[in-house]
């Protein structure tokens, strides 16, 4: 099953750095993927419930180490180039520079 599209909307809070939308096939969705800065370096945790005694349950979660590998690679590389972006943007005099080489 090819992942055919990753949405990431990034997040300014401590260890959650972004929530992420992932598409299978241009056909299933799956929402709420969140990448977490751990002890070890940035991770993607599955989205989640709480039940009734505190503790959590995954609601979608690959079933292999394959998939998952394939999953984790995608999405950190897609918030890898997302927060290179941003982070170009944001320095000074980029705006002025695209917009002098977007007029040429």
């Amino acid at each position: 099953m090819n992942i055919t599209d990753v949405k990431i909307f990034p997040r300014q809070e401590n260890k959650l750095k972004a929530y992420v939308t992932i598409t299978f096939e241009n056909a299933f969705v799956v929402n709420n993927l969140k990448i977490i800065e751990g002890a070890n370096g940035l991770f993607v945790a599955m989205p989640s419930r709480k039940r009734r005694d505190g503790t959590y349950m995954d609601i979608a979660h690959p079933l292999n180490s394959n998939m998952r590998c394939e999953l984790e690679e995608r999405v950190l590389a897609e918030y890898r180039k997302e927060s290179l972006l941003t982070e170009f943007s944001s320095m000074p005099g980029v705006e002025q520079r695209q917009e002098a080489f977007e007029t040429n």
